[in-house]
């Protein structure tokens, strides 16, 4: 007999799309205000749990294609030459630059080096959190 998970899948659907909205509003207001890289891949690596609990691991890993242990490497990457650059330009370890730009729907904007080291850390978080579950999932 299957199990009648209708009510599961249905506010997972909801949820998971709540869930990434924050993750991003989390991941972008991390320079400013507290968030950041860490919480928002953690929280971006919760909802992907979700769809893997609520849906199975098959059916997820048809829809994202995505390897978390390499996703994982390249996050640690991009951490690690963000702080490098700085070292190059004889600057300490993970020193921040930040510039204004006239960007054409957004106006003027600012870009800082501190997002991309962000996205590095989200991306090996994300990659982490993810392969760790999945890992434990295989144990059964």
């Amino acid at each position: 007999m299957k199990p009648n998970d209708v009510i599961l899948k249905s506010v997972t659907r909801v949820a998971a799309v709540i869930i990434l909205t924050f993750s991003i509003y989390l991941f972008m207001n991390g320079h400013h205000h507290p968030g950041g890289g860490f919480i928002g891949g953690l929280s971006m690596a919760s909802s992907i749990v979700l769809l893997y609990l609520s849906f199975g691991v098959e059916k997820v890993r048809e829809n994202i294609r995505v390897d978390f242990k390499k996703l994982s490497a390249v996050g640690v990457l991009i951490a690690v030459a963000t702080g490098t650059v700085s070292v190059v330009f004889g600057k300490p370890f993970l020193t921040q630059t930040f510039g204004h730009f006239d960007l054409p729907i957004f106006g003027d904007t600012e870009l800082a080096s501190a997002l991309i080291f962000d996205t590095g850390v989200a991306l090996a978080v994300i990659g982490t959190a993810v392969n760790i579950i999945l890992s434990i999932s295989e144990d059964r």
